[in-house]
C-alpha cells in the first residue's frame, strides 16, 4: 500500500531512527511501509529525524552526498545521487593531521575517502554550476567519511538510505587548503590505506565525474527541496572509491595530491 506523506508516519520513522542513532540498536528496514518507495518521503522522514537531533542540541554545519558512481546508482536503480545533513556532534577534529574516532559511536561503520568543500559564499539553486561551486569555494580538504546505517546488516533501500540521513555516521578532515580550489580536482590523485595496505587508489573523476560537479547537484537538488547552501558550511562530495568496515584497532590513512597526510585511528 502507497501511503502518502502523513506527518504520523514521517514522525514514527524519524523517531525510529533517532532511536537507533542514540542507542546503537539497528532496526528493520524502512521501506516496507512505503510501497512503492517515495523518495520525497524519505526525503521528509531525513528532515523530521535531523529536526530532532538539532532540537536537542546538535547542529547541522553542512551536508554529504551519497550515491555518486554509476555502480551504486545501479544497485539502487536510480539515476542520481542523495544526500544528508553533516551534523557536528559526529565531526571529530584532525589535530595535527590525526584524527580519532570512538567505534562504539557507531553501529556498523564503513569508512570512504573523499574530499570535501569549505564554502565561503552561499549557493542557490536551480542552475549552480561546477565552475559557480568553486568561485564559491574558500578551501578543499581530504576527509574520511564514516558511513553507517541503523538498518540491520546494511540491507537498506534507497528509501532506507534516504531516510537515514543518507547514512551519515561522522566524518575527520584534512587540513583546508585554498590551492586545492585551483587544481583540476578531477584528476587530483587519493590513496586510501588501511592497516598499511593500500584498498583505494582514485581520482576526483570518481565522484559524478567531478567533486565541483557533484556539489553543483547537491546545490540544485537542496533548491528542489527548499534549502540552499550556506557560507561557512561544508561539503562531502562523495566517494572516490569504495567503501569497506572497520574496527577497533584499525588505522586508516587517506594521501591526497599535494596534501598532508590525513590519519584517522579507530578506537
Amino acid at each position: 500500500m502507497t501511503i502518502g506523506h502523513d506527518s504520523a508516519l514521517v514522525d514514527r520513522l524519524a523517531a525510529d531512527l533517532g532511536r537507533a542513532w542514540e542507542d546503537g540498536h539497528p532496526i528493520d528496514p524502512l521501506n516496507g511501509l512505503a510501497e512503492p518507495a517515495d523518495p520525497d518521503l524519505a526525503y521528509a522522514v531525513q528532515a523530521r529525524w535531523t529536526g530532532q537531533r538539532v532540537a536537542g542540541g546538535d547542529r547541522v554545519v553542512g551536508h554529504k552526498i551519497g550515491l555518486t558512481s554509476l555502480a551504486m546508482q545501479e544497485q539502487m536503480g536510480v539515476d542520481e545521487p542523495d544526500y544528508g545533513s553533516v551534523l557536528t556532534s559526529r565531526v571529530f577534529e584532525a589535530r595535527r593531521g590525526v584524527a580519532e574516532m570512538p567505534v562504539s559511536t557507531f553501529i556498523q561503520p564503513r569508512v570512504e575517502g573523499e574530499l570535501a568543500f569549505l564554502l565561503g559564499r552561499g549557493l542557490v539553486g536551480p542552475h549552480v554550476t561546477a565552475q559557480q561551486v568553486l568561485a564559491a569555494t574558500d578551501a578543499v580538504a581530504a576527509a574520511v567519511e564514516v558511513v553507517d546505517s541503523r538498518i540491520k546488516d546494511w540491507k537498506i533501500s534507497l528509501f532506507d538510505t534516504i531516510a537515514d540521513n543518507a547514512s551519515y555516521g561522522g566524518l575527520a578532515h584534512g587540513r583546508w587548503d585554498p590551492r586545492l580550489r585551483t587544481m583540476n580536482l578531477r584528476t587530483v590523485g587519493m590513496i586510501v590505506r588501511l592497516n598499511g595496505r593500500a584498498v583505494v587508489e582514485a581520482t576526483g573523476s570518481a565522484a559524478l565525474g567531478g567533486p565541483a560537479r557533484a556539489v553543483a547537484w547537491l546545490a540544485n537538488k537542496l533548491t528542489s527541496h527548499g534549502v540552499a547552501l550556506e557560507p561557512g558550511q561544508l561539503v562531502l562530495s562523495g566517494s572516490l572509491g569504495r567503501a569497506f568496515p572497520v574496527a577497533k584497532g584499525d588505522c586508516l590513512q587517506i594521501e591526497c595530491t599535494g596534501q598532508p597526510m590525513l590519519t584517522t585511528h579507530f578506537v
